[in-house]
């Protein structure tokens, strides 16, 4: 949400429709599968627009790209983000992505190698069935399991990867 506000009044574009169902926030939403008001149906792997954004965020939505699509397609989540950075306006911008560690083996083991990288990169584990977190480091969610030993995301990773200006 800081994140929101400080780009608000700019073009923030959010890939998967999450926040609508949580804030009313001004921005646009792109998201493959959900059919709902003020969202574009498309596929962020070949999205283009002629508007630009300052923001570009994703919450829990990178890590079903090519894993939950028939057929599977384990080269297609790179993808996603080398598109978002040509989305970016050509005065710079942020793309902010959020993904739960140990749903996607694929995308785990991309983050893993460095294949995924970011301009800063945060991690959180979760403690409790009650929704609780903490800061934690790379080492410490590496080995986070899905659904294990609570019910959905264990482990976190917070990406962003800043896009400077171009010249």
């Amino acid at each position: 949400m800081e994140m929101m506000r400080k780009y608000q009044a700019k073009n923030i574009l959010e890939i998967g429709n999450v926040l609508s169902h949580h804030v009313k926030l001004e921005h646009d939403v792109l998201d493959k599968y959900e059919i709902a008001e003020g969202v574009t149906n498309a596929d962020i792997v070949d999205f283009t627009s002629e508007k630009k954004y300052d923001l570009i965020i994703s919450i829990s939505t990178l890590e079903h790209v090519g894993w939950d699509e028939k057929p599977r397609d384990d080269k297609k989540i790179p993808r996603p983000i080398d598109n978002m950075k040509t989305l970016i306006s050509s005065g710079g911008g942020t793309i902010m992505i959020t993904v739960p560690l140990g749903y996607n083996p694929t995308l785990d083991n991309l983050l893993k190698g460095g294949s995924i990288q970011f301009s800063k990169q945060y991690h959180l584990i979760r403690l409790s069935k009650g929704n609780e977190w903490r800061e934690a480091s790379w080492e410490d969610v590496l080995a986070a399991k899905y659904n294990s030993p609570m019910p959905f995301a264990n482990g976190l990773l917070i990406g962003i990867i800043e896009i400077e200006p171009s010249v």
